[in-house]
């Protein structure tokens, strides 16, 4: 293995960790499609009848394999019930039906006509990430009932034992939950994000992955030496010594320094001068409890409700919505959850309500504006929540995007006409549960004081806030740059908020992304935020640096970093700060110093 033989490619950092190992790509091969025309009544009927058959058996393989799954990793079943749901939804079956008998053509030709349709209204969506990468769902479910059309068998990766990084076009959820921890070392897809079902089932098992790497199939080939960054996103085929013991010894300190904290990520998130704060999880699937629970999150700070609306062609119900929401409280019992309420715009909810035409979604009907719009969506998922919060009385209610008063007077309104209608009707609920608002727009801020009389308790989400004070879209790569967390107004912004809260005696939350970044562990701590909310594999890291940390230290840090004029300055007296106070943290995890070491061993 020389220097010059390796390739580097690049994809999205799915779920942390280091894998090395043998490719193994999962080529499932092109399933051919045949398409004729059916003549006579009878061999219409009988395509009708193949159809419904092959639906069946689909149904029937995905019942075996929840049935097979380890007892550690049940609550991932709930994604093959989503692959069951969209078999049976009207879009896919009905319309497949009403193919074959009305084109009179054959069945495999009509699933595929009838999931064309229903992938067209998910790319619709803007380009939104989370909606995207629902159309796995949508794929996994037609390969399957195709691949059964035309007698194909689907691939059982239970059967993989040899320790390898699976490569593939894209993990079904069935395929993801039936990786093995053990013999699975990684994970590279060619599609999907941080939001598919391979990302969350990686995250929750340990298991390296990046995703949306283009060609991974094309470049990668059978036992090719791989390593796979999960954090980075970077990928390495037939590495060279250098890169290869790099990234060993990468492994080696991440594990072993992840080890070391992760003994103590149960322990209180407390500073060592005894200043007590709450370290929570931010989900959005049942699933992800366990992954939050063996980090140590001391409530769930944020659930994002959005999963039930995004994987159908047709509103949830609110049975459904009541199973999800009594099931989370009881599994996080005694311990605090927040809900939520539907965080969407109306530009990807094509699906069920009639498409707006908007020049800037992002400032349109979305959020608690889109369910204020349309009440009788928020109401069916109010009574949902409201029916759950009897379960444990730990559930806590959260309005996103609250620009003013108006919204808060309604949504109270409507919370209390459905408090009264289900006491009308003997059925239980939470008379104390907690109301919160997210604060995410400068409004919010300008009126904290305000806002703060009239809820329990503030959350501050910082993605957006962020983009919204400062005016850019991050995802834009013309003004990405400008995305600055440490930017002195964004910094001004929260300590205004926190203020406000609490001079109305209401604790404040951070559930950005700020919130599980370590390196704002003193910022965040010096802001003097109550609860810190973040992606559950980033709690031990958190935890470790906020027990380490001293707030009367953090405190006079801020006072003397908000007087700043630049995000440069600030982020330059923040590496210092860390790089004196937790310098092993620093080395193992910094991406620069990542970069840097890398080239300086490849003689680059």
């Amino acid at each position: 293995m020389n220097d010059h033989s390796s390739l580097t490619i690049r994809g999205i950092g799915a779920a942390p960790g280091i894998a090395i190992g043998k490719a193994f790509p999962l080529e499932l091969g092109h399933i051919p499609v045949p398409h004729y025309r059916l003549f006579g009544d009878q061999a219409v009927l009988d395509e009708c009848k193949r159809f419904e058959e092959a639906i069946a058996e689909a149904e029937s393989d995905l019942e075996a394999i929840k049935r097979s799954i380890k007892s550690e990793f049940k609550d991932h079943a709930r994604l093959l019930e989503v692959q069951q749901m969209i078999l049976r939804d009207p879009s896919i079956y009905d319309e497949s039906l009403r193919h074959i008998k009305e084109e009179r053509t054959n069945a495999q030709l009509a699933v595929i006509k009838s999931l064309r349709r229903a992938k067209e209204l998910f790319n619709s969506l803007n380009n939104d990430e989370y909606a995207k990468s629902r159309i796995a769902d949508v794929n996994a479910a037609g390969d399957r009932v195709i691949r059964i059309l035309a007698g194909q068998n689907h691939t059982n990766l239970q059967d993989i034992h040899e320790r390898s990084v699976i490569v593939a076009h894209d993990l079904s959820p069935a395929d993801a939950i039936q990786l093995q921890a053990g013999s699975t070392l990684g994970i590279v897809t060619e599609i999907g994000g941080s939001f598919s079902h391979t990302s969350i089932v990686a995250r929750s098992m340990g298991i390296p992955a990046v995703t949306g790497v283009e060609k991974a199939l094309r470049l990668i080939s059978s036992n090719d030496l791989i390593i796979v960054d999960g954090r980075t996103g970077i990928v390495i085929i037939n590495p060279s010594e250098a890169e290869l013991q790099f990234y060993a010894n990468r492994q080696d300190e991440i594990e072993t320094y992840l080890k070391q904290i992760s003994k103590h990520s149960h322990l209180p998130a407390q500073t060592s001068d005894g200043h007590r704060v709450s370290a929570e999880a931010n989900i959005e699937a049942l699933e992800e409890i366990v992954a939050a629970k063996d980090n140590g999150a001391e409530g769930i700070g944020l659930y994002r409700t959005e999963f039930f609306f995004m994987n159908r062609m047709e509103l949830p119900d609110e049975e459904s919505l009541y199973r999800d929401y009594h099931d989370l409280a009881e599994l996080m019992a005694p311990s605090p959850v927040t809900i939520r309420t539907l965080d969407l715009g109306a530009e990807k909810l094509t699906a069920w309500c009639p498409m707006l035409e908007e020049a800037n979604p992002a400032l349109g009907l979305r959020s608690i504006r889109l369910c204020l719009h349309y009440k009788e969506v928020f109401k069916t998922q109010l009574r949902a929540i409201l029916r759950a919060s009897a379960a444990a009385h730990n559930i806590r209610l959260m309005l996103p995007l609250i620009s003013g008063m108006d919204e808060i007077y309604e949504a109270r309104r409507i919370v209390r006409d459905l408090q009264a209608e289900l006491s009308r009707k003997r059925i239980p609920f939470d008379k104390d549960m907690p109301f919160g608002a997210m604060i995410e727009v400068p409004s919010a801020v300008a009126m904290a004081d305000l806002l703060a009389q009239e809820v329990d308790f503030f959350s501050i989400g910082t993605n957006d806030l962020i983009q919204y004070s400062i005016g850019i879209d991050r995802s834009n790569e013309h003004v990405a740059y400008l995305y600055k967390p440490l930017h002195p107004g964004v910094l001004r912004l929260i300590k205004q908020a926190v203020d406000a809260g609490h001079e109305a005696g209401i604790p404040v939350a951070v559930c950005g992304e700020m919130a599980g970044e370590p390196l704002y562990v003193p910022i965040l701590l010096g802001l003097k935020i109550d609860s810190f909310s973040m992606n559950p594999v980033a709690l031990p890291r958190v935890k470790n640096l906020i027990r380490r940390s001293s707030m009367k230290e953090c405190c006079r840090f801020v006072n003397k970093v908000i007087r700043m004029r630049t995000a440069q300055e600030i982020e330059e007296s923040v590496s210092k700060l860390v790089m004196r106070k937790f310098p092993e943290e620093f080395r193992v995890f910094d991406p620069n110093w990542t970069a840097n070491a890398t080239a300086k061993k490849s003689g680059s």
